[in-house]
């Protein structure tokens, strides 16, 4: 479904990522988690091509694109990837001066050149799956975060992606209101949505990912099974992560 291939990444002369390749399965969910700078959310922007790697290959179902030094990648390739994702950021990223509603469809109207019509019965029917029919007309001011969020998930389904990118869903958000979008995000795995998520919240990771990426300073430290990364993790790193993180949460 979706395979990264010896991916770099480059700021100048400071290396983000080095080398990393993973493969994620059509219908899994996977978290990428990690100590901050570590790399998450640089990798998950790879996949949907936000962020060009330097070196590398990105493949998501058919589409592949390859990148190496000095060759410029056809904006129509970037594109083609970037169809088959839907992205739902940290600070939900909505329009202020759209509904509820109108944020679901604006994408089906100007890019998938929908009917009125029916962009307006898919944007209804993605609200209802969200929780959120009963706020479509609501201006995003007057949601709370996790009406927010909800509204941002809905938007990125629109166009019927193949892969849900998570960046940092519940960060932005209290225990409770984060409890609204875990519950989404669970139901949409419950599903079979194949996700890829950025998260430091190890409750929404630990309920909804099948695997578990750790990563730090660019480098995949260990990769396996949600239920392995957080009770038996192999590797040292990756124990003093998982414990530091589990008693910051517990507080």
């Amino acid at each position: 479904m979706i395979e990264l291939s010896h991916i770099e990444k480059r700021f100048g002369e400071a290396v983000i990522l080095k080398d990393v390749s993973l493969s994620f399965p059509e219908g899994s969910v996977t978290a990428l988690v990690g100590p901050s700078g570590g790399g998450k959310s640089t990798l998950l922007r790879t996949i949907n091509l936000l962020e060009l790697p330097s070196k590398g290959s990105v493949q998501v179902g058919e589409n592949r694109v390859d990148f190496t030094s000095g060759r410029k990648v056809p904006f129509a390739d970037i594109q083609r990837i970037r169809c088959e994702t839907g992205m739902v950021f940290q600070n939900f990223q909505l329009f202020p001066h759209r509904t509820a509603i109108e944020n679901v469809v604006e994408g089906l109207l100007t890019v998938q050149k929908w009917s009125k019509d029916k962009a307006h019965a898919r944007a209804m029917e993605l609200l209802t799956k969200v929780g959120m029919a009963h706020k479509a007309d609501a201006w995003p001011a007057n949601l709370s975060g996790g009406q927010q969020q909800r509204v941002a998930i809905a938007r990125a389904l629109a166009p019927s992606p193949k892969v849900l990118l998570c960046d940092e869903p519940t960060s932005a958000l209290d225990p409770e209101l984060a409890g609204e979008v875990v519950d989404v995000l669970g139901t949409l795995a419950s599903e079979g949505t194949t996700m890829v998520m950025a998260t430091h919240d190890l409750r929404l990771a630990s309920k909804i990912a099948n695997n578990v990426v750790f990563l730090e300073a660019g480098e995949v430290v260990e990769t396996g099974t949600a239920e392995a990364i957080f009770q038996s993790p192999k590797r040292e790193r990756t124990k003093r992560f998982v414990s530091s993180i589990s008693a910051a949460q517990t507080l």
